[in-house]
């Protein structure tokens, strides 16, 4: 018999050390969490050292990889969390699986913001305590299921879920810029085309047509001068483009200006659906989420509130949130904002009666997220002939503009 000094945390947070006996350490953990606790460290009082696996157990290799990109990016914390809920999940306490997972991330910074997170745990802090040091790394819904996962005793289940929401919304990501790259492709070539064509063909004509004593048609004469225009103003109108982005972007970066570009792309005319559809998706898939794992449901709406990326729905989300609290049903709230649909109002409704919300939510972000891959595949498709009678049309116009002084010409050689 060994014995093995812990660090642990009850369901109410508070920090629990102490030491207990026994043949192995996982028999402490698995002694521990039957108590309700969760498992921060455990080291084996002997020689200072972690006590080793059971025989027969299958061993935790350690392979030291080396980093390989400094940013941290969505993927990164996907498989971060992936891996942590597997390992307290098989019974390995919070900072031996910290320590195990730095071992293999591919980001630096990732690498730094663990050992951090391990720092500040040893210190004495929860594992949200120690995320919430890094809120750029960790938004807040982590770190609200976390603190519910550590106050329920059921880490674990909690990170495994957050896990799954992650994998669905990198997916559902994925799929969303899978859709638009052809479009984007095309719409580039399409614009290189016409560009080369601008600077390059049309003054090669204008040239020939100088040679010529003839008046020529309004169409070439227009198609010369925007030549000339784009030629002769070509680095003011790039430098004008990107200036015109960068406020672009310094105006969305302010509350009201982000608030107002919001409202434009709710309100554009087969687009505004998408996008109505698109922050609804997010709302109910963070909302099945945080009821699943236990978040009370004005905790949740608070959450959803600063999370969901709208300002717009922030705000809907906050007067619900209001309803609620005086004691109103979550689906009359969500009827009278007249943001959501009746078949959303009706089936939230529906889950609130028979205890069943958190599947309602999930239900309602299986069939958004349905809707709008449907929707890309629709667009994408309608995309491509659209272009290609735009692009017909432009250099139809072009061809014309250019070959109508030449028509002329050859009446003039004819007589």
């Amino acid at each position: 018999m060994a014995k093995y000094s812990y660090i642990a945390r009850d369901k109410s947070g508070a920090k629990i050390n102490g030491s207990e006996e026994g043949a192995t350490q996982d028999e402490i953990i698995n002694r521990l969490q039957a108590k309700g606790l969760v498992v921060v460290n455990i080291l084996a009082e002997s020689a200072g050292k972690e006590a080793l696996a059971p025989a027969g157990s299958p061993a935790m290799v350690k392979v030291k990889s080396s980093p390989k990109h400094n940013r941290i990016n969505n993927d990164d914390l996907t498989l971060f969390c992936r891996q942590l809920a597997t390992l307290l999940g098989a019974g390995v306490t919070i900072l031996k699986s910290l320590d195990i997972i730095s071992l293999q991330v591919a980001s630096k910074r990732l690498y730094l913001v663990i050992k951090d997170l391990e720092k500040n745990m040893e210190a004495g802090l929860s594992f949200h305590e120690a995320m919430a040091k890094h809120p750029k790394v960790f938004p807040e819904l982590w770190i609200h299921l976390v603190e519910s996962g550590e106050a329920s005793g059921n880490l674990a289940v909690i990170l495994s879920r957050l896990a799954s929401y992650l994998e669905r919304n990198a997916a559902f990501k994925k799929k969303i810029v899978s859709a638009l790259i052809y479009p984007a492709i095309l719409f580039m070539a399409g614009m290189s085309a016409l560009l080369f064509m601008t600077i390059k063909i049309i003054p090669t004509f204008a040239e020939i047509f100088s040679g010529f004593n003839i008046k020529l048609p309004f169409l070439t004469l227009m198609l010369i001068y925007v030549s000339k225009f784009i030629r002769g103003y070509f680095l003011i109108i790039i430098l004008g483009i990107g200036a015109g982005i960068w406020f672009f972007r310094k105006y969305t970066s302010t509350k009201a200006g982000k608030k107002k570009y919001e409202e434009f792309l709710l309100k554009l005319p087969v687009l505004g659906g998408f996008f109505h559809t698109l922050v609804i998706e997010r709302f109910t898939s963070e909302m099945s989420t945080l009821v699943e794992s236990g978040v009370p449901i004005l905790y949740s709406l608070e959450i959803a509130e600063r999370s969901v990326g709208n300002l717009v729905l922030g705000e809907i989300i906050r007067n619900i949130k209001e309803d609620v609290r005086a004691g109103k049903p979550l689906g009359l709230s969500l009827e009278r904002s007249n943001f959501f649909d009746p078949m959303a109002v009706q089936m939230v409704t529906i889950g609130e009666e028979i205890g069943e919300l958190s599947n309602m939510f999930k239900r309602l972000n299986a069939f958004y997220e349905e809707y709008l891959d449907t929707f890309l595949v629709r667009l994408t498709s309608m995309f491509e002939p659209f272009m290609l009678i735009f692009m017909g049309a432009v250099i139809g116009i072009m061809v014309i503009g250019m070959f109508l002084p030449i028509f002329e010409i050859s009446q003039i050689g004819g007589k």
